[in-house]
């Protein structure tokens, strides 16, 4: 499946960009290109393919790069640095948003050498965020679409922290939120996404049975005036993830990474890490040069890896079992456009089973003190596999991600986990336990 790259224009490095969401100038459908004016629509009318946002970007030859990169270096330590970059008002900054972003890219020694990897190995750690994923991105971008829109209520489909973040998000912007969730989720996501105050609702089936609840609720009268920030306001909040590519690269000194490792969920934000890489580039911001993308997914929900190994351009669906339930998305839209770029690249599409996940989440936490949940031990676990089959080359910058914190998936390591030992409060007792050594 081809996928078109919207055409751009140039303006002022320095200038705000035209409208109320900054250098956002059109949609553009990802299959056959026809553009259609911004509002809150995800479907091509003319082929039904996605719709992405197209921009006039910055330009300016080496001076203008070098002036925007002054500019967002200058900026706030969040993904408002970039909103040059962004589908928000030049003003963006200054509203009330929960302002993610700029999380820790950490080189990871201790992991490299358990791993066998001799060039450099970082973990981007986006559990630092807000509310302790990568979805404040997403939502925080999605945030300022729905204002520009006029949506009174903030919604989505969620496998937990997306529930989150939009319950948090819409707090702070003085917006009501209705969030749809399998009913089945681990505890902690679901306390988190309810703390906020908005209403939060489990549907039972899964993942993909919300979603198309969901789309339902958007063309019925009763979902008027709601923002369902990963459906009709989808295109804007898809490219909060590209601020993932644009952080690691500024992180690195201005450079492009030799590999990276991205879980895959619906594909989404795979897809825009690329399409930030590639912007990068286009802007004179780095250095043009290879790079491979290699996609994440556990076994239990794996249909983009079994495509790839299949050598298919088609995701069959297949009915989620895994504890990576943030990844349990059976039917990934972006699926077919993940193939694309791990083609593309030269990288690949793996998956790992739920034993591995748990083996990883502990090796990240051993030797680097990050407790991922699951997802992190989808990617971590991958990267192991990758290097053990000699897929991934370990003389190479490697960046790889942890898109949350493992205090949200506590189920997955309590059964493998806990006191080293029980002793009475005396030296003997401690010493019989052989901990003095």
């Amino acid at each position: 499946m081809a996928v078109q790259a919207a055409a751009s224009t140039t303006v002022d490095p320095l200038g705000a960009g035209a409208g109320t969401l900054g250098p956002a100038a059109a949609l553009s459908c990802r299959e056959c290109g026809e553009r259609t004016p911004l509002g809150p629509v995800f479907a091509c009318e003319a082929c039904f393919g996605p719709l992405e946002i197209a921009y006039e970007f910055p330009g300016g030859g080496a001076s203008g790069a070098d002036a925007l990169r002054r500019r967002i270096e200058g900026g706030p330590d969040n993904i408002w640095r970039y909103a040059p970059l962004l589908p928000v008002p030049a003003d963006v900054a200054e509203k009330p948003n929960i302002n993610p972003g700029f999380t820790k890219l950490v080189q990871a020694d201790r992991l490299a050498r358990e791993l066998g990897v001799t060039g450099s190995l970082h973990i981007k750690d986006d559990s630092g965020n807000p509310t302790h994923s990568f979805k404040d991105r997403v939502v925080a971008i999605a945030v300022e679409a729905a204002r520009a829109f006029g949506f009174t209520t903030l919604s989505c489909s969620s496998t937990g922290n997306l529930a989150g973040a939009v319950g948090a998000a819409a707090a702070r912007a003085g917006l009501r939120s209705c969030v749809f969730i399998p009913h089945d989720l681990e505890q902690g996501k679901v306390v988190m996404a309810a703390v906020y105050g908005g209403e939060l609702v489990g549907i039972e089936g899964t993942y993909d049975d919300v979603n198309r609840f969901c789309s339902e609720l958007i063309g019925d009268p009763a979902g008027e005036g709601w923002g369902f920030v990963n459906v009709n306001l989808r295109p804007y909040y898809a490219e909060g993830s590209k601020t993932l590519a644009y952080e690691i690269c500024e992180q690195l000194g201005w450079r492009l990474p030799d590999q990276l490792v991205v879980p895959i969920a619906s594909g989404s934000q795979l897809t825009k890490i690329d399409k930030g890489l590639k912007e990068l580039i286009a802007l004179g911001l780095v250095e043009e040069k290879p790079y491979k993308i290699f996609g994440a997914q556990a076994e239990g929900c794996s249909p983009v890896s079994r495509a790839f190994k299949d050598g298919h351009d088609v995701v069959r669906p297949v009915r989620p079992d895994t504890i990576a339930k943030s990844l349990a998305i059976g039917n990934p839209a972006d699926g077919p456009y993940v193939l694309d770029i791990a083609r593309r690249t030269g990288g690949a599409v793996e998956d790992v089973d739920d034993p591995r996940i748990v083996d990883a989440i502990k090796l990240l936490a051993r030797t680097e003190g990050i407790f991922a949940e699951t997802a992190g031990g989808v990617t971590v676990g991958v990267t192991k596999k990758l290097i053990e089959e000699g897929r991934l080359d370990p003389t190479l910058t490697t960046v790889v991600l942890n898109t949350g914190d493992g205090l949200k998936t506590l189920d997955a390591v309590a059964p493998t986990t806990g006191p080293t030992a029980v002793i009475r409060p005396t030296l003997d007792s401690f010493r019989e336990a052989g901990l003095a050594s």
